[in-house]
């Protein structure tokens, strides 16, 4: 086994959550008078604790924390997402032991989420209650790497979000997007302004799908590629 190891994020990048996670979050501004839409940006950035710090300072951020718990808790038995295509093929052909999930959210209920859509058990996950800063601090990688004996310089880092995909550059990792539209060349060839072609802000490289970027995964993984 060589020392490269794979680290994914959850939502949006092997699990398709985002309209879960939108309507969970409407549903608990909702219950604080708070604008959905506003409360949902600021999610996407942060942790909820953070988030509970930024849009609700006054309130009781342990009791904030409870009323999220319990509604995540019912999406997890209840609500209807499903894993990427590509997903399951992917994580079952990596070697135990040579990936890891990071992510904002919480392990009892990603591993439910796994458990429901099929996807291989994590044997590590990297949570926001195991790390004292969330994304996009390079922490929640930096812990990952740690905790699976790596080099953070032999460690890909599989992102969708633009704060995931900060975390993993201040980590000093390599830094692959999945799941988000790629900027397109300009009519001259070049970028028009904005991110070069074919790679996200900052990813090292860009994929459309987690089904495309899959045998380009598994060919770092085996130091293939």
């Amino acid at each position: 086994m060589n020392g490269r190891r794979v680290l994914f994020d959850v939502d949006g990048t092997l699990i398709d959550a985002v309209a879960n996670q939108r309507r969970i979050w409407h549903s608990w501004a909702r219950g604080h008078g708070l604008d959905p839409a506003e409360v949902h940006a600021v999610a996407q950035r942060t942790r909820p604790a953070d988030t509970f710090a930024l849009v609700a300072p006054d309130a009781d951020p342990a009791a904030c924390l409870a009323e999220f718990h319990a509604l995540e808790d019912e999406d997890v038995r209840t609500g209807r997402y499903g894993a990427f295509p590509g997903a399951a093929e992917l994580l079952g052909g990596l070697p135990a032991g040579t990936w890891a999930l990071v992510t904002s959210n919480y392990e009892h209920r990603v591993r439910g989420r796994f458990a429901r859509t099929g996807l291989p058990a994590p044997g590590l996950v990297v949570d926001a209650a195991a790390v004292a800063e969330g994304k996009p601090s390079p922490v929640p990688y930096l812990r990952a790497a740690e905790l699976l004996g790596a080099d953070p310089a032999d460690c890909l880092v599989v992102e969708d979000a633009p704060s995931g995909i900060e975390a993993g550059l201040r980590a000093g990792m390599t830094v692959w997007s999945v799941n988000t539209p790629v900027p397109q060349a300009g009519p001259d060839g070049g970028s028009g302004g904005r991110a070069e072609p074919d790679r996200a802000p900052g990813a090292h490289r860009s994929f459309g799908t987690l089904h495309e970027a899959a045998p380009a995964i598994l060919a770092w993984a085996a130091g293939t590629h």
